[in-house]
């Protein structure tokens, strides 16, 4: 900058002619990076106008408050521009940003995706059904137990192994995840009176992880009782239950054997489903599946 520009009215012109091209170069930018970079001649660091308030310095004290009121003004000046050009700006990215997602109202939705019913869920729901036909009515109870349902109503004493705290998950004293659907019976027992004939469908949890054993199980039980009911009772449940609850292919061929564990009890076996009968790991070698158990 030479020192005969260094006098008010020059240097006024020249912050007005400033002021101009940096207007002119702001409106001009195509976007918001552009809108910045356009700016940094004229107000960055090394910008005219920076340089121009430098050079304030070097003029005579009288004319500075001028000199200074004219910078002020060009840089609010300028920061207007920039506002308005950056809100444009901002508006025209929006628009297009719209255009681009239009969407066609006109035109069929699409239909939502609906999920389904868990395998097993769907399986005991099936299994559920045939027991109703056959006159069982379903009956739920809580998951979480205490120990007088789960295990001393159905007369397991204190020394049993299952009461034991690597057979049983313990949620406190006296508290554990049910082992079985069993206390199902004694709850509903201790609001009907008999006859009585249910069906105890439900998650169950045991401290068994193997081959052919999770820690959380699903289980079916049912209870029936009145006069008259005998072991032709169960045969003739199983055998209408089995043809219409199992695929011929995976049915195979089963047997019922009498037990002692109660007095007196039966069990069910299945041919193994995975070897057909011929024996695997899956079933131990025996080529038989154990699938239900009743007593008396």
């Amino acid at each position: 900058m030479s020192s005969a520009s260094l006098d008010l009215p020059g240097l006024i012109a020249e912050i007005q002619s400033t002021l101009a091209a940096a207007e002119a170069a702001l409106r001009a930018a195509p976007d918001r990076r552009a809108l910045y970079e356009a700016g940094l001649p004229f107000i960055g660091k090394k910008g005219k106008l920076s340089l121009l308030r430098k050079s304030m310095g070097q003029v005579p004290a009288s004319d500075r408050p001028a000199l200074g009121a004219a910078l002020n003004r060009a840089l609010e000046d300028l920061e207007t521009v920039r506002a308005e050009c950056e809100a444009a700006l901002a508006r025209r990215e929006l628009d297009a940003t719209l255009a681009a997602q239009k969407i066609d109202v006109t035109m069929p939705g699409k239909r939502p995706r609906t999920g389904h019913l868990h395998p097993i869920t769907q399986v005991a729901w099936q299994i559920v059904d045939i027991f109703r036909d056959l006159g069982f009515i379903p009956a739920e109870g809580p998951e979480i137990e205490t120990d007088y349902y789960n295990f001393e109503a159905l007369n397991l004493p204190r020394d049993h192994p299952a009461r034991d705290m690597q057979d049983t998950f313990y949620v406190s004293e006296g508290v554990v995840l049910r082992t079985h659907t069993s206390p199902v019976q004694v709850r509903y027992m201790e609001r009907h009176r008999p006859p009585v004939r249910i069906i105890s469908p439900g998650r169950v949890y045991r401290r068994d992880f193997d081959v052919t054993h999770t820690p959380m199980f699903h289980q079916i039980e049912g209870l029936y009782v009145d006069h008259r009911v005998t072991l032709a009772d169960l045969k003739g449940t199983l055998e209408v239950f089995i043809p219409t609850g199992c695929s011929r292919r995976r049915r195979g061929c089963a047997f019922v054997q009498l037990l002692s564990f109660t007095e007196p009890s039966a069990e069910m076996d299945l041919s193994c489903p995975s070897c057909q009968g011929a024996g695997c790991r899956i079933c131990k070698g025996t080529g038989w599946h154990k699938s239900w158990a009743a007593g008396w």
